[in-house]
């Protein structure tokens, strides 16, 4: 077990499905020479060569479309979009053609690539670098979408994705690529070093890509989470005293429906959290679940914390960015009603 950051654990992945399986290839802009703007391909074209960690033009239907006939012909492409908020012009791509292709051939080809892109806010991208577009890629059969919250779940969910025979949407929160963040910014950085989720099993191991986590147990209500919101969950359960259950989904397409179920016919209340705009936002699929499943055992509406509805600012990042005391202003609400 060695300490890594999210990036290490990223690389660790890929340096496994490079070293495990000869179909798989990675590619993207600058990720080759350069390691990626993150670097967390840094040093990956070196120790492979650039037949199959290579950089491409900046053309993100072209990488995404190279990926998809890569893919059709047995390739496992690992391909990376250098922000979110570039994915756009690959949206046709992705929608239309990697998310239908096992079904418009009758089951002849598949398309198993992975794509990679960093997402959310908290480090002053404004926005046209801290967008957060999970919920377009959910609404889309075909699909399968993952957000891991440490790094830990990181390596293990990649190189799950790598393996699996469909295309996976794989969402890295970069705000926390080298720590925890609890959306407190004006405190000290916490580095993964000091979290235990930053010790990470070295060589292969897989994390299931259906499966929740448990990431802190309570008996009062239950906080829905992913990606960064799963640490400001508990910074606000902490402030608050409440004792709340937070659930890590992890993957957020195939839902794991049982644990979040389970949770909530044991505390009676929930809360959704997420950073993405509210309106249309993942968390309205989440409280329509909560509802249809758990409607019996609620003591209380389903209440949603999120963006707000407006592009992200640059000069309002922390109002708009839901942190702690939005969080536990909604724990106090339903623990009240």
């Amino acid at each position: 077990m060695t300490q890594m950051t999210m990036i290490e654990a990223l690389r660790s992945a890929m340096d496994e499905a490079l070293s495990r399986d000869e179909k798989v290839v990675i590619f993207g802009e600058d990720i080759g020479f350069f390691g990626g703007v993150f670097r967390c391909t840094a040093g990956l074209q070196a120790k492979f060569g650039e037949e199959r960690v290579f950089d491409t033009p900046i053309n993100e239907s072209a990488i995404v479309g190279l990926g998809i006939g890569m893919a059709a012909q047995g390739m496992r492409p690992c391909v990376e979009m250098q922000f979110a908020d570039y994915v756009f012009p690959a949206y046709d791509q992705i929608t239309q053609e990697a998310a239908r292709l096992r079904h418009r051939s009758n089951q002849q080809f598949s398309c198993p690539m992975v794509i990679r892109m960093p997402t959310g806010g908290g480090i002053y991208g404004g926005q046209t670098h801290s967008q957060s577009p999970e919920a377009l890629f959910t609404h889309v059969a075909g699909l399968k979408v993952v957000m891991p919250s440490n790094p830990r779940d990181a390596k293990g969910l990649l190189l799950a994705s790598i393996e699996d025979p469909d295309p996976v949407i794989f969402l890295e929160p970069k705000r926390l690529y080298n720590g925890p963040f609890d959306g407190l910014h004006d405190k000290a950085v916490t580095a993964w070093k000091d979290h235990e989720l930053g010790d990470v099993d070295d060589g292969y191991y897989v994390t299931p890509l259906s499966k929740a986590s448990v990431f802190r147990e309570g008996e009062a209500v239950t906080i829905l989470a992913y990606g960064t919101m799963v640490f400001v969950a508990e910074a606000a359960a902490k402030e608050t005293g409440i004792d709340a259950e937070i659930i890590d989904l992890r993957t957020l397409w195939p839902l794991d429906l049982d644990t979040i179920v389970a949770s909530v016919e044991k505390t009676g209340r929930c809360v959704v959290v997420h950073e993405a705009t509210q309106t249309s936002g993942f968390g309205a699929e989440l409280s329509a679940l909560v509802q249809e499943h758990c409607f019996y055992h609620l003591e209380a509406p389903v209440t949603r914390v999120a963006g707000w509805d407006t592009p992200y600012p640059h000069a309002q990042e922390w109002d708009y960015f839901p942190g702690p005391d939005r969080v536990g202003t909604a724990l106090k609400s339903v623990m009240e009603a």
